[in-house]
């Protein structure tokens, strides 16, 4: 007897949190459906879930914790529906699931598995960012967090800022929102006076900022961020 096959769908989330209609219809509508979920933090999870007001009942819904934190053994027991023919939502704190995110992992098991992926339209900081940014949208990489101590970022910053420079390559990143002052201030630190460096910050939300200036011009007026997601991205000229 063949085994039920379910099917993995992988749900967007807004940006910035007032940034709701971000989110399609068409999205809205292949979720309704779904009964069990993955996601990093369960509270914002159901709150998000709750607000597009496609379920008859929150409380109803199967939730598991899927984060950074977990480990390969317990996959087979988080995606127990995809094998009894239930499909299952992975989501994301923030923008899409599997980028940056440990949604990742779901993913990667379901395609050893044989189970279908599904990947719903949604918004993207990273492109979002690249669109603003105007640097090279032909040749770019995301490198994720940078390193949390000073020399290791140091180190990673200039060694991206020679391959930016080598290939014409534009460099992303992302950060926590906590973090953002810190960030800025290794990049422009560690980075040549001529590189451009772009900052997207709370996109999508009603005080979004994107800003591109050569590392100089920043340097010559120093600037608070606030404490909303960011992404950074920077082209060596």
């Amino acid at each position: 007897m063949t085994e039920p096959r379910g099917t993995l769908w992988l749900i967007p989330c807004p940006i910035a949190e007032e940034a709701l209609a971000t989110i399609p219809e068409d999205t809205r509508q292949r979720m309704a459906p779904i009964t069990c979920f993955l996601a990093e933090e369960l509270r914002t999870a159901r709150r998000y879930l709750s607000s597009l007001k496609i379920f008859p009942s929150i409380e109803g819904l199967r939730m598991e914790v899927l984060d950074k934190k977990t480990k390969a053994h317990e996959l087979p027991g988080l995606l127990r529906p995809l094998h009894e023919g239930k499909d299952v939502g992975v989501l994301s704190e923030s923008g899409c699931p599997g980028v940056a995110d440990p949604g990742a992992l779901a993913v990667a098991y379901a395609h050893q598995h044989g189970f279908g992926v599904v990947p719903l339209v949604g918004p993207s900081s990273l492109l979002l960012a690249l669109m603003a940014s105007g640097l090279n949208g032909q040749r770019f990489a995301f490198h994720g967090y940078l390193p949390i101590d000073a020399q290791d970022a140091a180190k990673t910053i200039r060694a991206l800022e020679a391959e930016s420079r080598a290939k014409q390559q534009t460099q992303l990143f992302i950060e926590t929102p906590y973090r953002n002052n810190t960030v800025f201030s290794f990049l422009l630190k560690n980075l040549n006076p001529d590189t451009w460096l772009h900052v997207s910050l709370n996109l999508t939300g009603q005080s979004q900022q994107s800003k591109t200036w050569r590392v100089r011009e920043w340097r010559a007026q120093p600037v608070e961020w606030p404490k909303q997601p960011a992404v950074y991205a920077f082209l060596a000229s």
